[in-house]
């Protein structure tokens, strides 16, 4: 301020008299931001982010973050990047799945829970396992006692024949009860599996024990499905037998009935393969299940059918590899001990480690890879795969996995199930309970 005397200060009192320049002053100030003077170009500006994510025209893309991110839904990645992983709570990619990552998440499936599943594919193993083991132990052993007196041979031969084979029918009759009831459990314990959740035994079994008599009359229907054709076969061929025909016709007819009934025996259990997964995810009965399986298999048959045989190629060489040292103990032990009970029991016991070790571990992974088949083919043939990635973002909003999440596998509840609609006429509403 003036006091009326002379002229007004260039400062204000109480500032300083050497100020810095007012902004944009001339160029090269120290006050300057560089570019902002007279005359100077204007700054570059950043590029302005295009509809999709994509660069500019005759841009290359940028290689590290930037203002680029994701396309849209529905439209591709731009040219060079590779497609964004999917979402993968649990054992398997919420995507349509190739054969690694059905292999890989049958292998998941066991590693996830192995207390339980590797302790129930044990008790079932050791079952069927036990009779086997027995029948041949009588056989090794009357083969080591044969070795001093040829004679026991000739007098144990039918005891042997109907030891061995008889102890093979009762592991089958026991397979076919503990078998059917464990790849039910596992089948359960694989639908909370693919969304990261795990499953107790006494929770696994609730879940699945409504289920048995479905799962029984499956079985029942897949043997007569296998077992009626054979029996025509043989009943052909006795026929021919008894009507004087050469033993040429006879081969003939032989090998291309052989021939025919193997072509046979694979299209159908091929076809009805995911009928108990669909049994015990879906809750259906015997009839709608097969139905069910018929129909999703219809659309790659030939790519279930190669996975089926690889699967049984790759367990049947598991099996052979952990059980086959067990088994050399055994028969060593068994021609040892010639024939004394204690070699008998020796033998019974390796046998029935080597035979009970093999199955605990090809039991669950046949049961994955069945079970995750059936999850492939809904997802290429319904979209299933946006189900699942829409329950596992809830999910992980949430912080876990909730047991209503095994509802989701059942179209009746899920939206847009297959032949499955609400009064509207759209797909039944999603389940909150």
């Amino acid at each position: 301020m003036s006091d009326g005397h002379g002229s007004t200060p260039d400062t204000p009192p109480g500032w300083a008299s050497n100020q810095p320049p007012p902004y944009g002053d001339a160029p090269g100030s120290p006050w300057t931001a560089p570019g902002s003077g007279p005359g100077a170009p204007p700054p570059p500006q950043p590029p302005q982010q295009p509809y999709g994510g994509q660069a500019p025209y005759g841009q290359p893309p940028p290689s590290g973050p930037g203002p680029y991110g994701p396309p849209p839904h529905g439209f591709p990645p731009p040219h060079g990047f590779p497609p964004p992983p999917a979402m993968r709570p649990g054992i398997i990619p919420l995507r349509p799945l190739g054969l690694g990552d059905i292999l890989d998440g049958a292998i998941k499936l066991i590693r996830s829970n192995p207390k339980t599943i590797l302790g129930l594919s044990a008790i079932v193993a050791a079952l069927g396992a036990i009779p086997v083991a027995i029948g041949q132990a009588v056989v090794i052993g009357d083969l080591g006692a044969g070795i001093n007196d040829p004679s026991l041979l000739e007098d144990s031969q039918d005891i042997g024949f109907l030891a061995q084979y008889g102890g093979t029918l009762i592991s089958y009759a026991v397979q076919f009860v503990a078998v059917t009831l464990l790849t039910g459990v596992l089948t359960r314990i694989l639908g909370r599996a693919v969304f990261g959740g795990k499953m107790t035994v006494g929770e696994a079994w609730k879940l699945t024990r409504d289920r048995v008599p479905t799962l029984f009359g499956l079985v029942a229907i897949g043997l007569l499905a296998m077992l009626l054709p054979m029996v025509v076969v043989v009943l052909l061929i006795v026929g021919l037998g008894a009507a004087g025909a050469d033993f040429g016709a006879l081969f003939v007819v032989g090998a291309l009935a052989m021939l025919g009934f193997i072509a046979y025996a694979l299209f159908i259990t091929t076809r009805l393969a995911l009928a108990p997964s669909v049994a015990v995810l879906e809750r259906r009965g015997v009839v709608d299940s097969l139905r069910r399986s018929w129909n999703l298999v219809g659309g790659g048959f030939w790519r279930t059918l190669g996975i089926l045989l690889l699967t049984q190629l790759i367990t049947a060489l598991v099996a052979l590899v952990l059980s086959f040292p067990f088994s050399i103990m055994a028969f060593v032990a068994g021609l040892i001990g010639q024939g004394s009970t204690g070699s008998r029991i020796v033998t019974a016991i390796l046998i029935a480690v080597g035979g009970t070790v093999g199955a605990m571990i090809t039991y669950p992974f046949q049961a994955g890879v069945n079970g995750l088949l059936y999850a492939d083919r809904r997802m290429r043939a319904e979209a299933f795969d946006l189900v699942l990635q829409t329950a596992a973002i809830e999910q992980q909003r949430q912080g876990w996995v909730h047991a209503s999440a095994d509802d989701l596998w059942d179209p009746s509840i899920t939206p847009g199930g297959p032949g499955r609609y609400d009064q509207t006429g759209q797909g039944a509403p999603w389940h909150d309970s």
